[in-house]
């Protein structure tokens, strides 16, 4: 394995241009192959056109430009010939007496391939079809340019090695069937989009959405170079917009409208990519149906010994909580939740006709928002919130401060408040099984979980009602909890909420959703440490037990849940993507001490898993047995802890 992770540097050049001027073209475009070199860039992409520039207009029929052109891409060729890297530029092409609008693929002073542009617009401002031919009906051929022999054609695919691209042009993505869309599923990874798309209000939003989308479906890369400043702007105005996606998510993108030349670099995971290939279904049908797979063909790219093995420090950055979007997008994503959470219990209250739940209230955030739920579903149904039966059950652990938040959090919801202890009831079992209560061990804290569930479950059946889960998925990743205790319910809506997503939710809830007085409690509830509280409290009733303390900081753990469900992440990967995202708040140390928690107690801790009750599916992660994590309870652990040894 490289030391790269399966990352690619990758960058969009958006160079200054004057307009026909082929020999200050290819200056400036040197200048950023230079920079990107220095970089570490793997492959470049310019715009369309750039070495004329987009706007000649007239003069691309002019002999003279032509040759201008190509004596700019001869000295191109010249200049990078002891540059590791490839690069991809705009310019005209002659072919059999016809005109085309080409990427030419260049390394190290040899051509690598011409691709010709598949869809000319006719819009108003422009009307490519006065100029150029489209390269459609163009079967792989080759061609002669700047004395080299080289392949042509729009069905062409480069091979780097360690990833493989193909070329489509400005218009080519708008078509109904953009050529990417067959590039993709013959196997290029990243598609590059050299582009000269002008600015009008509105315009950006919609291109942003429509190489969204583009990449999403391909499941792939998506690189994008439109022109920019220098153009002609004798109609219409071009941004220099520079943009990078991969499988729909935006990476990188240049300043609008920016006077300066920019080079906007980032890294594109191949691996995550044919990750998602692989277990999407839908994209190997949509291989399988490929009916002619003649007209294409594979460049293979010459590497180099000079090409970097290992690109240092990424450009790109990772959510260090993948599971929690933000700005107004939270808000958003909260009342999404939320509905999701109430539709589930919803449709569950009116299958099995109940009226009633029971709710184990803790003080803690978990069964804060399992009780939230309850609320609003009761509401939604126009049911009576006395339905809701919250039983707090104070124990050996619970101190002051989660007992007060519990019963004020009832009181000031409106629900049926039940106070049973379990103080007596876990001592007469210690004493039936012959158990010291001084010895705070596994015994003495399972014993207590397992009898809150006991009353959770006959208290439901006094009042023909379900048990409502509590549990969270961070939790479930990790088996946090007892077995047969509060592992267990009649329905689990917080199944596949994260531990990090849960603060959030609470904490949405108190500032838009509820009273003043509810707020303070359900801020607090936010605030307070998250322990199961079941080893007594400190001389000074502060809670002991922190379960962060003795797992970790569920902010790693949610962070290695995320990669290692979603796309299949190793442990080497995790740890280099963590030290990263986590540098100055945790030490290598404590990352690599976490991540080898985490690998060793998702696995030994399936058993839990396996016999999970329902509860509905939120995000992209779950770890129902039914649905999207099907792993056997034996599965041996051992490869992935060694692994992390040896970090």
């Amino acid at each position: 394995m490289s030391n790269n992770f399966g990352f690619v540097r990758v960058a969009s050049a958006i160079p200054a241009v004057e307009v026909a001027n082929c020999s200050f073209n290819q200056e400036q475009m040197l200048a950023l192959i230079k920079k990107a070199t220095e970089e570490k860039v793997q492959v470049l992409c310019f715009p369309e056109l750039s070495i004329t520039s987009y706007t000649c207009q007239d003069l691309f029929i002019q002999q003279k430009l032509l040759d201008d052109a190509e004596m700019a891409l001869k000295k191109l060729l010249e200049a990078t010939k002891d540059i590791p890297i490839t690069i991809i530029v705009g310019m005209p092409v002659v072919f059999q007496n016809m005109l085309l609008n080409c990427a030419v693929v260049i390394k190290q002073g040899i051509i690598q391939g011409i691709v010709p542009k598949n869809y000319l617009p006719n819009y108003k401002e422009f009307y490519e079809m006065r100029w150029f031919a489209s390269g459609h009906n163009i079967p792989n051929a080759s061609t002669t340019l700047a004395g080299q022999n080289s392949p042509i054609g729009h069905h062409l695919i480069f091979d780097e090695g360690n990833f493989v691209f193909g070329i489509e042009i400005c218009e080519d993505m708008w078509a109904p069937a953009p050529p990417s869309t067959e590039l993709a599923l013959h196997g290029a990874d990243v598609i590059f989009n050299l582009s000269a798309d002008n600015d009008c209000v509105g315009k950006y939003t919609y291109l942003k959405s429509l190489i969204a989308q583009q990449s999403a479906r391909c499941l792939c890369g998506y690189v994008f170079a439109g022109a920019g400043f220098g153009e002609s702007t004798q109609d219409i105005v071009f941004s220099g917009k520079a943009l990078i996606y991969e499988n729909g998510r935006l990476l990188a993108e240049s300043e609008r409208f920016s006077m300066e030349e920019q080079l906007i670099t980032t890294e594109i995971d191949i691996e995550l990519i044919r990750t998602e290939r692989r277990s999407n279904t839908t994209f190997s049908t949509a291989v399988s149906r490929l009916t002619d797979n003649s007209d294409y063909k594979t460049i293979c790219i010459a590497q180099t010994p000079d090409r970097p093995t290992n690109i240092g420090k990424l450009h790109r950055a990772f959510p260090a909580h993948p599971f929690v979007p933000t700005g107004n997008a939270l808000d958003e994503r909260c009342e999404e939740i939320f509905h999701i959470q109430m539709h589930g219990l919803a449709k569950r209250l009116l299958h099995t006709r109940c009226s009633h739940v029971v709710v184990g209230i803790s003080g803690g955030l978990d069964s804060t928002l399992a009780l939230l739920v309850c609320v609003r579903t009761f509401d939604s149904l126009k049911m009576d919130r006395k339905g809701i039966v919250g039983i707090t059950m104070p124990g050996m652990g619970t101190t002051d401060r989660t007992y007060s938040n519990a019963i004020a959090l009832m009181q000031e919801l409106g629900i049926t408040l039940r106070e049973i202890s379990i103080v007596d009831a876990v001592k007469q079992h210690f004493k039936d099984l012959d158990i010291d209560s001084n010895v705070h061990d596994v015994t003495y804290e399972n014993s207590q979980a397992r009898e809150r569930t006991q009353i959770l479950m006959d208290a439901a059946n006094q009042v023909g009602g379900l048990v409502i889960g509590t549990g969270d998925l961070s939790e479930l990743a990790l088996g946090w909890a007892t077995y047969n205790g509060d592992h267990m319910s009649m329905y689990g809506v917080n199944v596949s909420v994260p531990k990090t997503l849960v603060r959030h939710l609470v904490e949405w809830t108190a500032k838009t959703q509820v009273s003043d007085k509810c707020r303070e409690v359900l801020l607090d509830i936010a605030a307070t440490p998250i322990s199961p509280e079941l080893i007594p409290a400190d001389e000074n009733g502060n809670i002991l037990q922190k379960t962060e303390d003795l797992v970790g900081p569920y902010e790693l753990h949610d962070f290695f849940l995320y990669f290692f469900l979603r796309f299949g992440f190793r442990p080497q990967k995790l740890y280099f993507m963590a030290q990263q995202t986590f540098a100055g708040i945790y030490s290598e140390a404590e990352i690599k001490k976490w991540i080898t928690v985490f690998m060793r107690r998702f696995f030994t801790q399936q058993f839990k898993r396996s016999c999970l009750p329902d509860g509905p599916k939120v995000g992209n992660c779950s770890l129902s047995p039914r649905g999207d994590w099907r792993m056997p309870s034996d599965a041996s652990s051992s490869s992935w802890v060694d692994e992390c040894k040896l970090l």
